[in-house]
């Protein structure tokens, strides 16, 4: 059995084709189209018009290889910049108006669950108590649990990508006054989830994300071409380092650093100074990093608890009822409800 997803974020779409024989996804074929959407949105967060013509025309072609490739969906889903836009039903009416994908928004809670569970599969009930932390362009990401799922779950409005517009646009790179705000930012909306999870004291901390992923590699990781079975592992002071490096430059230096791509160049800073901040509140010294992340988990979830699964939280959005229907036919699985 093969399956797509196709996960539109704020720096671009990415296609997973995956087959999930026997439970566990595994990818076959991957593919990304870069889109940087977060740069294209107005000062109220509506999309602009060609950011939404490249973003259909990116889920065409999305939609085009997994049928290529026989692979049953896509199961396709928009993050954070798509789902606060206040054009929001337009946009995803032109996705399925113009590619056949019907393509819904999942709430921010719900994208906590799925990163929760993927790094739940990924580091095994051996990890005991989890507490899981993911940056994304316009959110972060937090979820607790003692199980599968997770027993908390948050998303807060601070993603990288956003972070850098509100505070680091002025100058660059930043002057002290704006760090300073940033941090007072961060703190006062983590300081709830962060007490939580003091209180919780997990056993392991996990981050996923590109931007955990190249921090990591900036702190000493290992790098990608060592496969995703190496340990990786991100230190809370190794961070508190990474912050004073990456605001000493200005974003193009920052992207002949170790790990750091040059279009995430510009928001690594604000990425370090959230997960510094978040692991140094919640009382984390240390945390792995997962290689899976909400794509894995939309696959785990739609393999373990079937089809019916994915129609529900698709079904949840607004356009989902006017949305054209996939020419693929969805793949149906029998699991367990949730």
């Amino acid at each position: 059995m093969r399956v797509s997803v196709v996960d539109a974020g704020s720096n671009a779409v990415r296609l997973v084709i995956a087959d999930v024989e026997g439970g566990v996804p595994l990818p076959v074929h991957t593919v990304k189209w870069k889109l940087r959407m977060s740069e294209q949105v107005g000062a109220d967060g509506t999309i602009a018009e060609e950011a939404v013509r490249h973003l259909v025309e990116s889920v065409a072609a999305a939609g085009a290889t997994a049928r290529k490739w026989h692979a049953a969906g896509p199961l396709a889903f928009a993050t954070t910049v798509v789902r606060n836009a206040p054009n929001r039903p337009e946009v995803l009416q032109r996705v399925a108006s113009g590619t056949g994908v019907r393509m819904c928004t999942l709430p921010g809670e719900t994208e906590a669950e799925l990163t929760f569970l993927a790094a739940r599969r990924w580091l095994g009930w051996k990890a005991g108590p989890l507490a899981l932390l993911d940056i994304g362009g316009g959110s972060l990401e937090v979820a607790f649990g003692r199980g599968r799922l997770p027993d908390f779950a948050a998303s807060l409005p601070l993603g990288a990508s956003r972070l850098t517009r509100e505070y680091l646009a002025v100058q660059d790179p930043p002057g002290p006054g704006e760090l300073k705000q940033l941090r007072r930012r961060i703190r006062h909306e983590l300081r709830d989830v962060a007490a939580r999870i003091r209180w919780e004291r997990p056993r392991t901390a996990a981050v996923s994300s590109r931007t955990f992923q190249q921090l990591a590699r900036l702190c000493g990781a290992a790098p990608g071409r060592f496969g995703p079975f190496a340990d990786r592992e991100l230190a809370c002071k190794d961070l508190r380092e990474a912050v004073r490096t990456l605001a000493a430059l200005p974003a193009a230096e920052r992207a002949q650093l170790p790990g750091i791509s040059a279009p995430r160049a510009a928001q690594s800073l604000a990425g370090a100074v959230v997960g510094h901040t978040a692991l140094k509140l919640m009382g984390v010294p240390r945390a792995v990093v997962c290689p899976w992340a909400i794509r894995e988990g939309v696959l785990l979830r739609y393999v373990e608890d079937g089809a019916d699964w994915w129609t529900d939280v698709a079904g949840t959005d607004i356009t989902a009822d006017t949305a054209a229907p996939s020419p693929a036919a969805p793949l149906r699985i029998a699991g367990p409800s949730a």
